[in-house]
């Protein structure tokens, strides 16, 4: 009795040597990226643990380079270097992520920290955060933080109309962040503007 295991198969000899090789390197390649997932989670643990911050930096650093996929390590950076007001860094770390995950949650959280840090620099740079928060915004059109942003930067270069239509949006965001919602009436009642 033959069982679909040892069925045989009309190939000639290079072909099944292919695919022979093929599939011990399939699991190979994943076996390896496997690996290469736990290294770099090791740095972040490590990293973690770490009382010298710029041996935890450097490690979690490495920990991009190995698995640049790994959303702990550049969140652990983000927060460092913006515990530290170096927003060039912040931006820095956001966008080697987005590089890796251009689309998805981890691509919206990182534009919107990419945009909310150049509004963190002094003067904020408007123009530089605005096309991140407008990305964060395409990803996830949901999002009451990038249309509040948007809403923000409008009608700070005097864009009133469109200021106002983000701000709405925002502001109708009450169920998912009534802070966010709070700040968009409240500059929808500057611009004269009922919410």
């Amino acid at each position: 009795m033959r069982t679909g295991l040892t069925r045989k198969w009309d190939l000639s000899g290079a072909a099944a040597i292919a695919i022979v090789l093929l599939g011990l390197m399939i699991p190979g390649a994943a076996r390896s990226q496997d690996s290469e997932r736990a290294k770099a989670e090791a740095l972040v643990d490590a990293a973690i643990k770490m009382t010298q911050s710029d041996q935890a930096v450097k490690l979690l650093w490495q920990a991009t380079d190995i698995d640049p996929t790994l959303n702990d390590a550049y969140l652990y950076l983000g927060l460092y270097y913006n515990s530290r007001e170096d927003f060039g860094k912040v931006v820095e770390v956001y966008k080697k992520l987005i590089k890796y995950q251009p689309k998805g949650d981890a691509a919206t959280s990182a534009n919107l920290n990419i945009g909310e840090a150049y509004l963190s620099f002094k003067p904020p740079q408007y123009d530089n955060a605005l096309p991140y928060y407008r990305k964060a915004y395409e990803l996830d059109p949901g999002s009451a933080l990038a249309a509040l942003r948007i809403g923000e930067i409008m009608a700070n270069q005097g864009n009133r109309a469109e200021a106002a239509r983000y701000l709405k949006q925002a502001s109708s965001g009450a169920g998912k962040d009534s802070a966010v919602a709070a700040e968009a009436e409240k500059l929808l009642a500057q611009l004269g503007s009922p919410p």
